[in-house]
């Protein structure tokens, strides 16, 4: 086994450990942690400090949570598939440059 596979192995199998020890160590000692998103806790800070009233309204609501994930998710996948195209296409440059010398 070469050293880069040796060392990528490490790295995934202390990856691994470290979520598995995020996961299951907190409930171990007695401690239920509190998952939430950073949007939310912005909120109720910004109600807590202030007053505060939105300036504008959104102009459609999802019926439900489901649908809400389902466009961030399409969201997601159309901004990779453009990354990953731009990507694809500079390197198919580069090595196109490459093979005309």
């Amino acid at each position: 086994m070469s050293e880069l596979r040796k060392l990528t192995l490490i790295v995934v199998i202390l990856v691994a450990i470290i979520g598995l020890l995020t996961a299951f160590v907190p409930n171990m000692i007695g401690i239920t942690p509190q998952w939430g998103g950073a949007d939310a806790a912005a909120v109720s800070k910004i109600g807590e400090i202030i007053e505060y009233k939105p300036w504008i309204l959104p102009l459609w609501e999802p019926p439900s949570g489901e649908i809400e994930t389902f466009l961030f998710s399409l969201q997601a996948a159309i901004g990779a598939g453009i990354i990953g195209y731009i990507a694809g296409l500079y390197t198919g440059r580069k090595e196109k440059k490459r093979d005309r010398i």
